[in-house]
């Protein structure tokens, strides 16, 4: 049998850590993100060919989970997250194009993939503590949803959400606040950097910690990450099964998590061909693979406001996957699509087509456009369900979308979420004060 896996930090740190550390800590003690020490070679022969979703993610994550106390439980935990479909759907209008549909999860989303698989090893990981655990998520607007759904009076957890208000979607503000229970929403008087600058700073305070266990859920986890590559790994095996050729990847992004799963899928040696990202007006990424220098900034506001993110967090990983900048240039492309292309493409797609997309897909279904025929099959990554989107959607077509029953259910609930200035201080001084009050009620 193969030697387990061990991670390290990207920014050097020589701490070897296993799985189950990486997975309960989220970020690495010098305040990198965990990579694996060397990405499993994995072959299309390994896999099951009449599989379903979960049989791919178990093969794929065996190495990753080798000789861990989690690896006997990796099939059962690959099948309580992934029990919804991802459907890679043709396009209707074009025969070289497909849609890879993220979002039949509960909370309408991709992000749903992998906040279920980090809650399904949090809940081993943490079967006999009595010492209750932080999850500390910032999002600018899916993924708080996937991990309060996933992690929704979870014994021994408490979520808190950290949103730019008025960043996110009516629907998507809704969302966040409306649990209650072990979930805590906070509306934040800034932007998603802020929010992601906030969580960082919280989870590097040593102090904090020893007085506040905390973890993450945002794609700075690995733990939520790995999983997010299986979607990837079926479609594409599906495909080469059937045409014996690649499948290549158009992916919105804004934290670089999705798309990096793909990359990763790519490297492990599946049959994933050519990947473009996806990005709106911030245009970090796409400046960055047109030749300028990687230079973060400031995020700005718009209609595909999950991906609204001028500092991507996972670009550290992309940097230790490929260390040279003429390398890394060589593996992707990325473009800017700005608001109001986003909405023609909207328009002109549901008119023309009968195909509605939300203003993230609709990113890539832009690119998709300008690319034409290329002689290659291209799948478009759809990451959200249009009606969570609905202000933004149906005034452009002109008509009202239906909303899926696990959404609907949480548009019914009551909604709320507390005010918070942009200090990362005064996160240090809520968790302090709340967790106190919490870990108090859980020890009676």
């Amino acid at each position: 049998m193969s030697e387990p896996l061990h991670y390290r930090s990207t920014r050097g740190a020589k701490h070897a850590a296993h799985i189950e550390e990486v997975i309960a800590a989220g970020l690495a003690p010098d305040g990198g993100l965990y990579v694996p020490e060397a990405l499993p070679q994995r072959d299309a022969a390994d896999f099951d060919p009449n599989g379903s979703l979960a049989d791919t993610a178990t093969t794929l994550l065996e190495p990753f989970f080798r000789s861990s106390s989690l690896a006997g439980e990796l099939p059962a935990i690959c099948r309580e997250a992934l029990d919804f479909d991802v459907p890679l759907r043709p396009l209707s209008y074009r025969d070289d194009a497909s849609v890879l549909e993220l979002f039949h999860g509960p909370s309408a989303a991709f992000k749903d993939v992998g906040a279920r698989f980090l809650a399904a090893c949090f809940r081993r990981l943490r079967r006999d503590s009595d010492v209750p655990l932080t999850i500390l998520v910032a999002t600018s607007g899916d993924t708080g949803a996937a991990v309060a759904a996933a992690f929704h009076r979870q014994p021994g957890v408490r979520v808190v959400i950290l949103y730019p208000d008025g960043r996110v979607s009516p629907r998507q503000a809704h969302q966040l606040g409306c649990f209650g229970d072990n979930v805590q929403a906070l509306r934040v008087d800034g932007s998603f950097d802020d929010c992601q600058r906030m969580v960082k700073a919280a989870l590097n305070d040593a102090e904090l910690q020893r007085r506040v266990p905390l973890s993450s859920a945002n794609s700075i986890s690995l733990g939520r990450l790995l999983p997010q590559m299986s979607y990837y790994a079926h479609a594409s095996l599906a495909w080469w099964r059937e045409q014996r050729s690649p499948l290549n990847f158009i992916v919105p992004t804004g934290n670089l998590g999705n798309a990096l799963a793909c990359v990763w899928v790519r490297e492990m040696g599946l049959p994933v061909g050519e990947i473009h990202l996806a990005c709106n007006a911030n245009a970090t990424l796409s400046d960055y693979f047109d030749g300028s220098p990687y230079s973060p900034r400031p995020a700005i506001a718009t209609l595909a406001n999950a991906m609204d993110v001028g500092a991507p967090s996972n670009f550290e990983r992309l940097r230790w996957t490929f260390p040279h900048d003429h390398e890394l240039r060589l593996q992707l492309h990325a473009h800017s699509v700005d608001d109001e292309t986003i909405c023609e493409t909207i328009v002109r797609h549901a008119r023309d087509h009968g195909e509605v997309f939300c203003p993230h897909t609709a990113t890539a279904v832009h690119l998709l456009d300008q690319m034409g025929v290329t002689g290659l099959p291209w799948a478009v990554v759809a990451t959200a369900h249009p009606a969570k989107f609905d202000s933004v959607v149906e005034p452009l077509i002109g008509e009202h979308l239906a909303v899926p029953p696990a959404l609907a259910a949480m548009l019914q609930r009551p909604a709320h979420a507390e005010p918070m200035a942009a200090r990362e201080a005064d996160l240090k001084n809520w968790l302090g004060e709340r967790m106190k009050v919490t870990s108090t009620v859980a020890a009676e």
